[in-house]
Parts: structure tokens; C-alpha cells; sequence
């Protein structure tokens, strides 16, 4: 019974420390290439914010996914604000590197964040098309 409850609360602790060191930011993406199967490594991806009084993109952040084909760290909870983001995939690179024809030389994503809640915003990746959705 001990090993147990140690068992219970060593997961409780470890899982309350990744969320508390996770969860500095409010916006997360990924990509995954299904014509391999694997993360797409080393893509590009820039994020910009929709001013709607003036009809204008501005930039907010560039980063690039790693090895896992991830980025964790859009959007500090402290700057994040509600509104219509982009997010664009700068995947031409990607492909050619991969000595493989693409379709889309970038990709973006139009999507609007309305709460102080999570985002993530992964795209299944192949070299003439792609799919989005909301992850969590």
C-alpha cells in the first residue's frame, strides 16, 4: 500500500512539475510528415497577429520545429492576447532538402484564439497536401 501511494504521488508530482514548466506558453504547434512517418525537423515557421482596425499582419515570432518536429514556446502567457494569429510553414526548404517535388512552398494556418486556454496547432504534412486541426 505504500509503494502505492508513493507510486501515486511521485506521478502527481512529476506530472504537476512538467505541466508547471510547460505551460508558460499559450501556443504550441507541430508537424508530422505521414509520407515518411516522421517529424518534420528544421521547418521554419513564423507567427503573425491580425490587427482588424487596420487590416494589417504583423509579426509576432519566428521559430524553428525541433527534433521532434515540435515547437512549445508561441505566445508567453504574460504577452499573449486574444485575436486572429497565423501561423506559416516555410516548408519549401523542407522538401527540396528532402530531394522531394512539393506543391506548397509554405503553408498558413488562419486560426483565432478567444481564451486564455491552450492552443495547439499541428499540420500532418505531405508533399502535395497537408491537414490542421486543433490539438490540445
Amino acid at each position: 500500500m505504500k509503494n502505492l501511494l508513493f507510486s501515486l504521488l511521485f506521478t502527481a508530482f512529476a506530472t504537476a512539475s512538467y505541466a508547471q514548466n510547460n505551460n508558460n506558453y499559450q501556443l504550441s504547434s507541430h508537424i508530422l510528415d505521414i509520407s515518411s512517418g516522421t517529424a518534420a525537423v528544421g521547418v521554419p515557421v513564423t507567427l503573425e497577429k491580425y490587427d482588424e482596425s487596420t487590416k494589417i499582419w504583423s509579426f509576432v515570432d519566428e521559430k524553428t520545429t525541433d527534433k521532434n518536429g515540435r515547437i512549445t514556446d508561441f505566445l508567453n502567457y504574460k504577452e499573449a492576447k486574444n485575436g486572429i494569429y497565423k501561423l506559416r510553414f516555410l516548408v519549401a526548404d523542407y522538401f527540396k532538402n528532402k530531394k522531394t517535388d512539393s506543391f506548397y512552398p509554405f503553408i498558413e494556418v488562419v486560426f483565432q484564439i478567444k481564451d486564455a486556454n491552450h492552443y495547439h496547432v499541428p499540420i500532418t504534412l505531405s508533399s502535395y497536401g497537408y491537414a490542421t486541426y486543433r490539438g490540445n
